[in-house]
């Protein structure tokens, strides 16, 4: 029971960097923009989080300092895809290497490594918290509760606003949005900025309170676990939200067993994320096909003159 108990209470822990990550990786793609450097932007945004926690020691300042400096790198992405029209796959590829490279350099020039850092409190949603078995999952610090509010402010967005109908249209059929109107590359780099603050958000997620210390490519590949993510979700933010509890689950069940004694290959616990990812993607392609769900214009760039 107590195995259940600390499973179930480490469970959301582990999942927000998945969900927050999704949930930009999602709002960026619904505006037609393939992103794939979701890895390099969390590297950018726990980078730039234990800096600012170690300068400054507030944590909330250090996550959205975290949000600034992926935002601003994203920046680099959205030239790349907006205005040089270069493949989108390339491009988010180059911008993890670029980033990986970067933030392991600042992180060795600055001293920044393996200093640990003050997280956040924990806070008890009385008298949830109190409950038998469950209990612990209601004792949580401050943005684990605040990652609920961030996936309904963005489906608010995305699907009871007129500004979220228009992003989704240029993901649709820039052309046709173009046509009505819509400023298509306007909207495109609004979302390439604001889902890479999410993203750079779930990176600091993992320095700043959860792992509380910087390491080189610290994220461990969870960005790449993202974009599977959204696929298997079918770009839905709430099919991403419990996509992100069943990987932070299974993330969560490997310490819980390692500290009952249960003793597991080194290579097998890194790998077992890798490998539920992977068959997960394979229920999903044998799984039926939502044509619907895929932004129509995904990947292809905007080009004024031409029409389809």
């Amino acid at each position: 029971m107590d195995l259940l108990t600390h499973w179930l209470g480490n469970a959301p822990d582990f999942a927000v960097p998945f969900a927050l990550a999704a949930l930009g990786l999602i709002l960026t793609e619904r505006a037609g923009v393939l992103a794939l450097g979701a890895e390099g932007l969390m590297l950018v945004g726990a980078l730039a989080g234990i800096g600012m926690q170690l300068g400054v020691g507030v944590a909330g300042v250090s996550l959205l300092v975290a949000m600034v400096a992926a935002g601003a790198v994203s920046l680099l992405f959205a030239l790349m895809v907006l205005v040089l029209r270069i493949n989108q796959v390339i491009a988010g590829l180059a911008l993890v290497f670029f980033c990986q490279g970067l933030t392991g350099l600042a992180g060795t020039v600055f001293g920044w490594t393996n200093r640990p850092v003050s997280g956040l409190n924990t806070v008890e949603l009385w008298p949830l918290s109190e409950l038998p078995l469950v209990g612990k999952i209601f004792v949580q610090n401050p943005l684990v509760y605040l990652t609920v509010l961030i996936f309904i402010a963005v489906v608010w967005f995305l699907y009871r606003t007129q500004t979220g109908l228009r992003l989704r249209a240029v993901g649709e059929n820039p052309q046709a949005a173009d046509a009505a109107g819509i400023p298509v590359l306007t909207y495109r780099l609004a979302a390439i900025v604001a889902g890479a603050a999410l993203i750079g958000l779930a990176g600091a997620y993992i320095a700043v309170l959860s792992t509380k210390m910087w390491i080189a490519d610290m994220t461990g590949g969870r960005g790449w676990i993202a974009v599977s993510l959204v696929i298997f979700a079918r770009w839905s933010p709430w099919r991403a939200l419990a996509g992100a509890l069943l990987f932070g689950a299974i993330e969560a069940l490997i310490p819980q067993l390692a500290a009952t004694g249960v003793r597991l290959p080194q290579y097998f616990v890194l790998m077992t994320p890798y490998a539920v990812t992977l068959l997960v993607m394979i229920w999903v392609a044998l799984g039926s096909r939502e044509s619907a769900s895929q932004p129509g214009a995904l990947g292809e760039p905007f080009i004024r003159e031409q029409r389809r």
